[in-house]
């Protein structure tokens, strides 16, 4: 074997040995189908995670504006110092509620920054279930400028 070959060979090998094999993730619509065809925030929270009456902790941060000049595009960014498994976002604003389900472990940075499409006025939720088994919300309302005008 020549040494171009082997150096790569070498290379490939280590890299990937350094690849986690149990990478898993949950196909939450096949799972739970009944959380992304949900009406409400209520009816999408109990589809997701049973009849856990959720708690409001300030250990969850949702950052949106408070007017949004359009909402064909509402930032929101939101994170959590909590323990969690998983991580959902929710909003009232559309049709279904249910936004995004997100599996962490306790390396993630549970940290996330999105743009979602907002039909009207409304509130954007999120929910974080802990390793401890508990349900932890919070929640923040937003407005969506008619005609692009922001008032």
């Amino acid at each position: 074997m020549n040494r171009r070959n082997f150096l790569s060979f070498a290379g490939g090998t280590i890299a990937l040995s350094v690849i986690p094999m149990n990478i898993n993730a949950d196909d939450y619509r096949k799972l739970k189908p009944d959380v992304w065809t949900a009406h409400t925030i209520d009816d999408a929270t109990k589809a997701l995670y049973g009849m856990k009456t959720p708690i409001q902790s300030d250990q969850i941060k949702i950052k949106v504006p408070k007017i949004n000049s359009s909402g064909a595009s509402v930032p929101i960014k939101f994170e959590t110092t909590l323990d969690a498994k998983t991580i959902a976002l929710f909003q009232d604003a559309n049709p279904e509620s249910a936004v995004a389900v997100f599996d962490v472990n306790k390396y993630d940075l549970k940290k996330y920054d999105v743009k979602i499409k907002m039909e009207k006025d409304g509130v954007i939720m999120v929910l974080v279930e802990g390793t401890d088994g508990k349900v932890y919300m919070n929640k923040v309302a937003t407005k969506v400028a008619a005609g692009g005008c922001e008032g």
